[in-house]
């Protein structure tokens, strides 16, 4: 039951989150999407090898954490068990590539230690470039970009009522299961022998609930597709952003920008 409403806290703060005032927050919803899509395409693009060219990469979300105000551990923390999944996918990469890179201080380091580090930074990079999209865009808006963006009308409604109903389905869950626990007190959780039933009711509850709230969607002049949902101009400044952004992020793809001031200072 604490889980529950631990979930439906988090939605309500991701929203709340998205409504702030920043610099970020006031930029035009499209130049944050394009800017989050030419950030995930490069760090996908790096070599498994290039582990000091894609460090650099990090300096695209200390900024945006700064400049929009909101704290880094807040990132980390509702995307804690995404990261646990992500840095775990390159573990058993030290086992299968064994040539030697280079060694530091007598320790030799593998090719598969760097291509986890690497794999593992691309995880970590791609994740948190997705929150900062998500907490400083809301998601009317962030349909409104992908509308512009000739994403079909159909998928990108998919995506906005999948969202907003999500804390429908989890309001259903709640009161679920505060009843359950009324029937059996002392008890930690559904017991096994009641999961069938409990998913049935679930489900012809969520079907009922949907049903009531597209009825009133029609009601209101709903006819397939939300036209209320627009991001306004894009302004000389969102265009700045995006392309002084895409700058750096070409930049950095081309030019081992870590080694290459290396080399000047040393």
């Amino acid at each position: 039951m604490s889980k529950v409403s631990n979930a439906r806290a988090e939605l309500r703060e991701m929203d709340e989150l998205s409504a702030r005032t920043s610099p970020i927050h006031r930029l035009h919803p499209l130049a944050k999407l394009l800017v989050t899509l030419i950030y995930l395409f490069t760090v996908v693009s790096f070599p498994k090898y290039s582990f000091s060219a894609l460090s650099v990469m990090l300096l695209y979300p200390v900024l945006i954490f700064q400049i929009s105000g909101i704290p880094a551990r807040l990132c980390f923390h509702k995307l804690r068990v995404m990261l646990v999944l992500v840095c775990a996918v390159g573990i058993l990469n030290p086992f299968f590539d064994r040539v030697p890179m280079l060694t530091i201080g007598g320790l030799t380091v593998t090719g598969g230690v760097v291509s986890m580090a690497t794999l593992m930074l691309k995880g970590v990079f791609a994740l948190t470039a997705s929150f900062l999209l998500i907490a400083t865009t809301s998601i009317d808006r962030l349909c409104a970009a992908l509308r512009q963006l000739r994403v079909p009308g159909i998928l990108v409604t998919l995506l906005l009522l999948t969202y907003r109903y999500v804390s429908v389905m989890l309001r259903q869950v709640s009161v679920m299961t505060e009843a359950y626990a009324l029937r059996a007190p002392g008890q930690r959780g559904i017991h096994i022998s009641a999961w069938g039933s409990f998913l049935g009711q679930l489900l012809l509850r969520s079907i009922d609930r949907g049903s009531e709230l597209y009825q009133s969607m029609e009601l209101r002049g709903f006819r397939g597709e939300f036209h209320y949902a627009r991001g306004g101009g894009y302004r000389a400044a969102d265009l700045c952003y995006t392309l002084c952004w895409a700058a750096f992020f070409l930049a950095a793809r081309l030019v081992d920008l870590p080694r290459l001031l290396g080399n000047l200072f040393v």
